[in-house]
């Protein structure tokens, strides 16, 4: 199984080794270097080498191809030594990489989902919210939240014991502060957007009609899908589906 993740374990200077040391995994970042580039003006290997003047990995619409690229990447070099995936599961934006190595998505459809999509989350979302790790079970968040009604999400569920919850900035505020009166373990997450919470839909009607020339296939790797929890046929992964995820 090849397991994608999603936004957080980036650090400057990551890649650069295998960069340098390994053709397979060089040629696949070049690859979605160029890929990019129909889409972004920025250069993805200057991104990674922490070039003078090259864009910060603590920008969403940077950080996220990155992150792509080097997953996809990563899985070119375990190909080449034979390791070949029977499952893939994505989480987040994770599931981009997940679809285009299973071979739902072409590499230009993958780079036009996460860059796009990455680009509209910081013009319209950025500043807008938070987001914060629970320590407590989905039914557990779901009780504590429900006063915030419509101000706070859960936006994913990464464990029986472990969620992590999205919304409003003063919101997110104050559960922050509940979670610390209550002593349940909190900690809030580095960015300033509320993913997967009802804030995305400002930007629902632009990112379908953007993504609207993605023409996923079926794969011939099973991918499970986080946002249907099943194994899913992945020729529905369309702008729809991306909007979803």
């Amino acid at each position: 199984v090849f397991v994608f993740p999603g936004q957080g374990a980036q650090w400057v200077g990551m890649a650069v080794g295998l960069l340098d040391s390994s053709p397979v995994f060089a040629d696949r970042i070049a690859a979605c270097g160029e890929a990019f580039a129909e889409f972004v003006d920025w250069r993805l290997e200057d991104v990674l080498r922490d070039v003078d003047g090259a864009p910060s990995l603590d920008r969403v619409d940077i950080v996220q191809p990155a992150l792509f690229a080097v997953m996809v990447s990563l899985a070119a070099l375990w190909r080449g030594f034979g390791v070949e995936p029977v499952v893939v599961v994505g989480h987040s934006q994770g599931e981009i990489a997940a679809a285009y190595v299973a071979g739902a998505l072409s590499l230009r459809d993958a780079a036009r989902i996460v860059t796009v999509r990455s680009r509209l989350v910081r013009e319209r979302l950025a500043g807008r919210g938070a987001m914060v790790s629970i320590s407590l079970s989905v039914e557990g968040v779901t009780d504590l939240i429900a006063p915030y009604r419509h101000r706070v999400s859960i936006a994913a569920v990464n464990s029986p014991a472990s969620v992590v919850v999205s919304g409003e900035s003063d919101a997110m505020d104050e559960l922050v502060a509940e979670c610390e009166r209550v002593e349940i373990r909190v900690r809030s997450i580095a960015v300033d957007y509320a993913s997967h919470s009802a804030q995305v839909e400002v930007i629902e009607s632009e990112l379908l009609e953007l993504l609207a020339p993605v023409a996923p296939q079926q794969s011939s790797i099973r991918l499970y899908s986080t946002v249907t929890d099943s194994v899913i046929d992945t020729g529905m992964m369309d702008a729809g589906y991306w909007y979803g995820n």
